[in-house]
């Protein structure tokens, strides 16, 4: 538990029964999660896949990763998230292995065990980010793909991320964010480095205010995806 911040997790669990509310605090995460999907399934196929989903909340990418066609298991430390998410399966009728567990923790119990191992907006909520990608690394098999989806630091980030997502838009609860924590590519990259994983892919993901929508292309400013690949 030591690579995880109370503070977060506390925020995470007050706003746990909401989290498949697609009009709730949520909506972002629901709107974003076909793109997300996408993204991935393009670059590995996930039909007949072994996934991992670190910090998987309240199951949301989990479940569709499932419905893709892959033997999904989410980890996160927040109980009420993971309440939420196991409930959600009785309504649902997918099949999701769900487990607390710290992701390093599960790294020494499984490693190589996974095709695909996902890691999505979870980055900037931990104090160390590197740890959480060098376990990733090592859940992964040679071979298999590892993707990371996190917020860009910088003057337009921090604009559009906190001021305009948080406190003009409403589009998350104030203080969702913190600004010192977002990661620039080059960091993430040289991280994945570090863990042998070689970056294949960086992709942008954008916000458009006027037609309220997202979509993925060529400007990483403030939420990018990034796909790797296990040496």
């Amino acid at each position: 538990m030591s690579n995880a911040d109370p503070i977060e997790l506390e925020k995470f669990s007050q706003l746990a029964h909401k989290w498949w509310d697609p009009n709730s605090e949520f909506k972002p995460l629901h709107e974003i999660n076909p793109l997300r999907l996408g993204y991935i399934d393009g670059i590995v196929k996930l039909a007949g896949k072994t996934v991992l989903d670190v910090g998987c909340g309240g199951g949301i990418l989990s479940e569709a990763l499932a419905d893709a066609g892959a033997t999904v298991t989410g980890i996160d430390l927040a109980d009420k998230s993971l309440s939420v998410a196991k409930l959600h399966l009785l309504e649902s009728g997918k099949k999701v292995e769900y487990r607390k567990v710290p992701v390093e923790e599960l790294a020494a119990e499984r490693p190589g065990h996974y095709d695909v191992v996902t890691c999505m907006e979870m980055l900037e909520h931990v104090p160390d980010p590197a740890a959480v990608i060098a376990a990733c690394a090592q859940l992964v098999k040679p071979g298999g793909h590892v993707f990371f989806s996190t917020l860009n630091r910088n003057p337009k980030s921090y604009l559009f991320a906190i001021i305009g997502a948080e406190y003009v838009l409403n589009l998350l609860p104030r203080g969702t964010h913190d600004y010192a924590k977002f990661i620039k590519p080059s960091e993430l990259a040289q991280w994945c480095r570090d863990s042998d994983l070689q970056v294949q892919d960086v992709t942008g993901m954008s916000y458009n205010p006027l037609n309220k929508t997202y979509a993925l292309g060529s400007d990483t400013g403030v939420n990018y995806l990034v796909a790797c690949q296990r040496g």
